[in-house]
């Protein structure tokens, strides 16, 4: 009877050893991912999952030993009618500790796993990586509204952000985007979304003229889409639970996607935008039919003589282009005023905010479903 209560003991031990080493690990990451965002570092928890690893594994490794003497030494009918199972074990256990792991399916390897990076916003910052166009890997960064963790029954819509630098995520040194996410809930102007930021996709240094002239490439293509839509809590991928929204450089890249993919966004909001209007209105004309007329919002501050003139400027584009460009359903909103240029942005988010959470579907706004364990 001991052989096998050994077993199970050094079972148990290797089980912890990997899983305190792989916590520590996790950490680490976390910890060196939390610089980039000047997140105070605490290091006491790593190093403490460090230290159980390593005990459980010298406590491994002298079970292992034990039971290798014992085995060399013989032993009577029970011994030798638990030696399969004995032997298999030990070998689990050093595969544990230094052998290779056996190969995942290439499914569960497609994503990496999605670490919390930060915390703006009194929301958790995660972020990832998915397999690029190019063969390599991109960035992904996902922002999950303080709601999110209030009922793990909930199913939030989405809003993915237009990146216009190739290399980066659009959130990459805005921060307040995800302030004015929060405010506007808070405000009760908007129900919470789950915010997707995709780095912008590489092959080009202009990624929304890439955009304007190639529909499909949007930078949450399937596969990001697949895996937001499988690890988050999140509204099925399509127009009536996904929607667009890009601020600065990233205003033309939201105004395309939202004008030639209805059948991805079921609307878009462009902030602060300069656009070259023909281009867009030839996209929209040539865009993919969706279910509704594309739904797009062009917003300004009051001060943005040159960005209100821009909006204006290619809603006029759309009527006049006839067809399918002529039916996309433009606001233009151009009053929000502040004393601060910094306080204007946020504000011009949370309106960006509240007009897409006005053209969400009723039945796409956030809504209890099936218990999520």
């Amino acid at each position: 009877m001991v052989r096998p209560v050994l077993v199970l003991v050094l079972l148990a031990a290797g089980a912890a050893a990997v899983r305190l080493g792989r916590t520590a690990a996790a950490g680490w990451r976390e910890q060196a991912a939390g610089e980039a965002y000047d997140l105070p570092a605490d290091r006491r928890g790593p190093l403490r999952h460090a230290a159980g690893a390593a005990v459980a594994a010298l406590c491994a490794l002298a079970l292992l030993a034990a039971l290798a003497d014992g085995a060399g030494g013989g032993g009577g009918g029970a011994t030798a009618a638990a030696g399969p199972a004995a032997a298999e074990a030990p070998g689990d256990a050093l595969r544990a500790h230094g052998g290779p792991p056996p190969a995942a399916p290439p499914a569960d390897t497609s994503a990496s796993a999605f670490t919390t990076v930060g915390s703006p916003a009194g929301g958790s910052l995660l972020q990832g990586t998915l397999p690029a166009a190019d063969g390599g890997r991109r960035t992904v960064h996902v922002w999950l509204p303080p709601q999110y963790a209030e009922d793990d029954r909930t199913r939030f819509p989405v809003v993915v952000l237009q990146p216009d630098t190739p290399g980066r995520t659009a959130d990459a040194g805005a921060p307040y985007l995800f302030d004015g996410f929060a405010d506007a809930v808070r405000q009760h102007r908007a129900v919470p979304f789950v915010v997707v930021a995709p780095q912008a996709p590489p092959g080009t240094g202009h990624p929304c003229d890439l955009l304007a002239a190639a529909p499909e490439a949007v930078p949450d293509d399937a596969v990001l889409r697949s895996a937001v839509a499988a690890r988050f809590r999140t509204l099925r991928p399509g127009p009536r639970g996904w929607e667009t929204l890009g601020v600065g450089g990233g205003a033309p890249c939201a105004a395309a996607a939202g004008l030639a993919r209805p059948d991805l966004y079921g609307a878009a909001a462009a902030l602060t935008g300069r656009y070259a209007a023909a281009v867009l209105a030839r996209t929209a004309a040539d865009g993919r039919p969706g279910p509704e007329a594309p739904r797009l919002l062009l917003a300004a501050a009051r001060r943005d003589t040159a960005g209100r003139a821009a909006a204006r400027a290619l809603r006029d584009a759309l009527h006049a282009a006839g067809g399918r460009a002529a039916g996309a359903r433009v606001r233009v909103s151009e009053v929000v005023r502040d004393f601060a240029p910094d306080r204007e942005r946020l504000r011009l988010v949370r309106v960006a905010v509240q007009y897409l959470a006005e053209a969400l579907p009723g039945e796409a706004r956030p809504a209890r479903g099936p218990r999520v364990r």
